[in-house]
């Protein structure tokens, strides 16, 4: 990642709720990361996002049995790998965004229900200019959730 190349590996400690906003145009009830742990720029962050009740799917996703859909846990791994090519590249309040052009290898382990904390981990398995290759893994309490691969891009929003 070119443009954050100074600061390569760079650890940064937590960063809450308004960074996040900061960095991503996402907002409610699209917005599936509440927090960052951790983060290594141009390598790796850990994120989290406390799954509630109150969430509007689980509304009819299942009723009596609510279960986070899988393509929700994927869109929070997408989210936490965009916030890390955002910070890793430098680009907050640019209006940049992050596009999914590939999602490889996804593997569901365990359903994700309210009250847990879903840890988020994604590390960036290869950069070149504008394109960025993931791989995620979604934990609960330290046991695999969701898995997979995934590819993205970094553009200028549509113009209108």
């Amino acid at each position: 990642m070119a443009a954050g190349e100074d600061n390569a590996g760079e650890t940064m400690g937590p960063a809450d709720i308004r960074r996040v906003l900061a960095l991503l145009p996402h907002r409610y009830p699209m917005l599936l990361v509440d927090r960052v742990v951790s983060m290594v720029k141009d390598q790796s962050i850990h994120a989290v996002k406390a799954v509630t009740m109150n969430e509007p799917f689980f509304q009819g996703h299942f009723p009596g049995r609510p279960i986070m859909p899988g393509v929700l846990i994927v869109e929070a791994l997408a989210q936490a790998g965009g916030v890390l090519a955002i910070e890793s590249l430098g680009l907050a309040g640019s209006g940049k965004l992050v596009y999914f052009m590939g999602i490889d290898g996804v593997k569901f382990r365990k359903p994700v229900e309210p009250g847990h904390l879903l840890d988020l981990h994604v590390t960036i398995l290869q950069a070149k200019r504008n394109i960025c290759k993931f791989e995620g893994r979604a934990m609960l309490d330290g046991q695999l959730a969701t898995e997979c691969q995934f590819t993205a891009m970094i553009a200028d929003p549509p113009s209108d």
